[in-house]
């Protein structure tokens, strides 16, 4: 009589089969990484202009968005030093932002500087575009 159980051989084979199946989810999931990144970096951009605007609105001073490579910087203007005096750093992972001006809004809700951003990775491009009037517009670029 046979005794029951796996023998070593289907063990081996089960546990092969298994790793197969782990190595091709990460290799799909590790696909999706940029698509993450760049969404992600999207979102934050448009949120942290708009938060730009609240701010400047809501304390009576101006607010400028200064963009660098991996991010960017809220400047709060002290108008008593006639300097501007940073407010926040945000560093975005896994794409790239370029920007043609440093928008500065005002208290009235409105934009000085206007601006044309782009955040960019590996999976494509968004372009984010201030209008005078405060706006923050968001289009895919192909």
């Amino acid at each position: 009589m046979r005794g029951r159980g796996f023998t070593l051989v289907e063990t081996v084979m089960a546990l092969s089969l298994a790793g197969f199946l782990v190595y091709g989810g990460v290799y799909s999931f590790q696909r999706l990484i940029p698509k993450f990144h760049l969404q992600s970096g999207l979102w934050q951009v448009t949120s942290g202009l708009n938060q730009a605007r609240f701010r400047a609105v809501w304390s009576g001073a101006p607010v400028r968005v200064r963009f660098v490579p991996a991010g960017f910087v809220f400047e709060r203007h002290d108008a008593a030093a006639g300097v501007w005096r940073t407010a926040r750093t945000a560093v975005l992972e896994g794409v790239t932002v370029r920007a043609n001006n440093s928008p500065i809004f005002h208290p009235q809700g409105t934009v000085s500087s206007l601006a044309t951003i782009t955040v960019s990775n590996s999976h494509g491009t968004f372009r984010i575009t201030v209008a005078i009037t405060g706006r923050i517009r968001t289009t895919r670029v192909t």
